[in-house]
């Protein structure tokens, strides 16, 4: 069974590499990525230190609600495991 997370609501200010239409959104990890250099803080000229990247899958019937024109469609994104709530 895919494991369910939830995109952390947060609003941060700055460059950050979460969607906002993601935030607060729930989807599957449909596998991770490995690990890279968070570029939130590259962006910044900071030392970044690697942080694990996941393909998470959502229903775009989660995403638009019943507006979604193909509900059970999907629509995949990769998120830095810091914006990934578990459920």
């Amino acid at each position: 069974m895919a494991e369910r997370v939830r995109v952390r609501a947060m609003m941060p200010p700055g460059h950050v590499r979460a969607p906002v239409y993601l935030r607060g959104k729930e989807g599957v990890i449909e596998r991770p990525l490995g690990a890279f250099h968070n570029p939130e803080q590259l962006a910044y000229g900071l030392s970044a230190e690697k942080k694990p990247l996941y393909r998470v899958r959502f229903r775009m019937a989660e995403l638009w609600g019943e507006t979604a024109e193909n509900p059970n469609d999907t629509l995949d994104a990769e998120i830095y495991e810091h914006w990934l709530e578990r459920l």
